[in-house]
This record gives C-alpha cells, structure tokens and sequence, in this order.
C-alpha cells in the first residue's frame, strides 16, 4: 500500500512539474507581447469589440491564463481591479471608464468564469470603496453583471521573502485571497513615476493607509518603482487591460487634462504595456523607474516589444508612428536622474515641488489626509483669503500624495525653467 501511495504521489509531482514547465514557457513567451486595438469611443458595442479582439490576439483566454501558473476553473475567484484613484465622473479620465469595466467583466462571464469580484484601494485611506465606485459608474455596471464589491476594506499582512525592496504587503483581503486578478488600468500621467498603467495600479491592492505608509517608507520614484516591482511578482495579475480610449496627460494622475489616444491595449507583461504607453507619448521607457525596476527584477521587459495589431506585428515605433502623439503632454526630459547624471550638481536647478493654487483651494484639507510624512508636510492655515494648505517644503518628500488626492485640481507641481526646458527639449 505504501508503495502505491509514493507511485501514486511520485506521478502527481512529476504532473505538477510538467504543468510548472509549461506554464513558465508560456510566460516566457508572452513577455514583451502587448496586443493594440483601435476604439474611438466608450460606446458599448465598440469596446466590447475592442477588448475581446486585444484578448484575441494574445492567443485567448486560454492562452493568458496559461501563462500565469495556476488553472483557472469556471469556480476560481477571480477579481476584476479597475482604477478608482477618486470619485470623478468618467470623461475626467482619472478613473477605468465603466464601459471597459463592464467589457472585462462580460468577457469573463461569456467564458465561463462567474465568480468574480471587484474592488480598489481609493487613494484616500478615509473614502469607502462603494462611494468611489459608485461616484465612477463603476458599481452601476458591475451590479448590472451581477458582480459583487469585494473586501477591499480591511487587510492581511502577506509575506514575500523574495523581495528586493520589501518583504511583506498588507493587503486588501479580496487581492491576498484571490486565485486571480485582472488589472483593468488607466493611461494616465504621474508626477512621480511620469506614468500611471499596469505596474503602478496594482498598488491598489494595498490595504488603505499603507499607501500612504509605503510612501513614506519609498520616497523617491526609483525605490518607489522597486517596491511596485515586487508587489507585481506577488500579485501577478494573470491579465492586464488598459483604457486608452480617453488618457490623462499633464498633471495626473488626477488633475491632468482628458486627451483621445483611441486604444485599447492588452497584455500578461504589466511592464511591456507600460513601455508601449510609453513609445504611443513619444517618452524613453528607460526614463520611466517602474520599467527599469520591473525588468530588473522580472516582472517583465521594455526592450524589444511586439505589438499585436488586426493589421499584423509591429514594432514599437512602428505602433508610436501609427496610433501615437507626439504632443501628448508628459514629463520627457531626462533630468539628473537618468542619462544626465553626472552633472548632478544640476539638480537643484531641476527641481520641481508641489504648489498650492490659492484661488482654487477651498481648505478641504484632502492634502492634509493624503500626506504620508510624520508631523505632515501640508497643513491649513487661515490666510487673508481664507483657509489655505500651506507647505514646510523642509519636510515634503515629493511623493504628491497631496497634488495626487486634491479634489478642485488647487494643487499643481511647479518645475524650474531649467526642468521645463529639459521636458521640452532633452531628448537625449
């Protein structure tokens, strides 16, 4: 009986190492690969179309969840996590539009796969889940699916020996208990990390003011983006869609400006996604800390990107000079901490902080809440004009928490002439 048992366990393991050695050849094969399709509008049908081709042309459902490790039955709880940075109406463009949502979600359930969740980390740690999604139209079209809000509202501390920057997540339960997440993100600018898509939302599986705590704990873009590295290996999305449809450019990723880039892009590889928005706004991926610290540590590559499009594979310039902007409005200029670093001594003649626009700012004090520094960095003072956030710049870290959270755009990032010179011209 005994030596039945060790046949029966042998054959299993050796079954698991084949399944193992598959799924990773299929990552591996995947990697660099983002599918691009063409979608003009949120109407339904139109997206509809759009994200079903995207899948499609990265091989299926089948296909990408191959690539991720473990099989998805039609049981698996899988979690749809869109953007919901804030509650703002849709045609802002700070959030996932409800109509690539609901795509997502329908797809999902065309296929068989009917448990399935949603839910985010909101930027404020203070604001519930259900009222930003609600706010977003988020929650109409998920209710209309019949998909319920999942436990994005408490945490469990999750360990990751593996990590190079951090060694443990607190996350939102629903993240740490699924058998899968779909990133459903947003093309958006960032002051800190110049862009916002796949890698950077998967920070909304942190559980509420551990953001702000990670903030804190990562200050600068570049260990910032390690830390975001190794949330995405823990994570490990099984699929990323991004709404291009309608981007933020300039001051996101909440105050920027709507601007068409008609796309709807597709991947398993967060960090190839994120360099081909790169490529369609005409910026150097390799400027851009979550690319770098992302293929550094695995997650995915920038170099060598294969874009899948209904008109065949392009390369990345090809897919820029066809579906990208060159006016599109993003921090370009490589500044002392990329390829201008030797004449650091240039850097304070490239700085750039927040600043508070007095006659917007109606002393709500978001900022106040959103800064993650002891002692804060951001308080209300009464002024002449009122209530007003007031800076000690002595101990701002420069994360924009604050410029990010702010609900009447009051908060902007000034950059010396120097920096806006290099924006513009520093294309080195």
């Amino acid at each position: 009986m005994n030596e039945l048992f060790e046949e029966a366990a042998g054959a299993a393991a050796e079954v698991k190492a084949m399944f193992e050695e598959a799924a990773g050849a299929a990552a591996e094969d995947m990697k660099g690969k983002v599918a691009l399709v063409r979608c003009e509008s949120y109407a339904r049908e139109h997206v509809e179309m759009a994200v079903a081709k995207a899948v499609e042309l990265l091989g299926g459902l089948d296909s990408v969840f191959a690539a991720g490790g473990k099989p998805l039955t039609a049981g698996s709880r899988i979690v749809l996590k869109p953007n919901l940075l804030a509650k703002t109406e849709p045609d802002r463009a700070c959030t996932t539009h409800p109509e690539v949502f609901r795509a997502v979600g329908k797809l999902l359930q065309t296929r068989g796969f009917d448990n399935l969740r949603y839910g985010d980390s909101p930027g404020s740690p203070v604001t519930r889940v259900s009222a930003v999604a609600e706010g977003c139209g988020i929650k109409e079209e998920a209710d209309s699916l019949g998909i319920p809000l999942g436990r994005f509202e408490s945490g469990t501390r999750v360990d990751f020996a593996q990590g190079k920057a951090c060694d443990s997540f607190i996350l939102c339960d629903e993240a740490a208990e699924a058998d899968a997440v779909i990133n459903i993100c947003k093309m958006k600018t960032h002051q800190l990390e110049r862009i916002t898509g796949a890698v950077k939302n998967t920070f909304g599986c942190v559980f509420g003011i551990n953001k702000g705590a990670s903030h804190a704990r990562f200050a600068t873009p570049e260990t910032f983006a390690r830390m975001l590295a190794d949330l995405n290996r823990l994570v490990k999305p099984r699929l990323h869609i991004m709404d291009g449809i309608v981007a933020m450019e300039g001051n996101g990723p909440r105050s920027g400006s709507p601007r068409r880039m008609n796309v709807i892009l597709a991947a398993t590889d967060p960090v190839a996604m994120d360099a081909l928005f790169c490529h369609l706004v005409y910026l150097k991926p390799e400027l851009v800390p979550t690319n770098v610290s992302g293929m550094e540590q695995g997650v995915g590559v920038w170099r060598g990107l294969r874009v899948l499009t209904e008109d065949g594979e392009l390369t990345a310039d090809e897919a820029a000079a066809r579906y990208g902007d060159r006016a599109f409005n993003v921090q370009r200029g490589a500044e002392y901490r990329g390829e201008l670093r030797p004449i650091r001594f240039l850097a304070p003649l490239l700085e750039k902080k927040p600043v508070v626009k007095r006659e917007l700012c109606i002393g709500c004090g978001a900022c106040v809440s959103a800064c993650p520094v002891d002692g804060k960095a951001i308080s209300l003072e009464q002024t002449a004009d009122g209530r007003k956030a007031v800076y000690d710049y002595a101990r701002c870290i420069k994360c924009y928490c604050c410029q990010e959270m702010c609900p009447e755009e009051a908060v902007t990032v000034r950059k010396s002439l120097l920096a806006r010179i290099a924006d513009r011209k520093w294309r080195i």
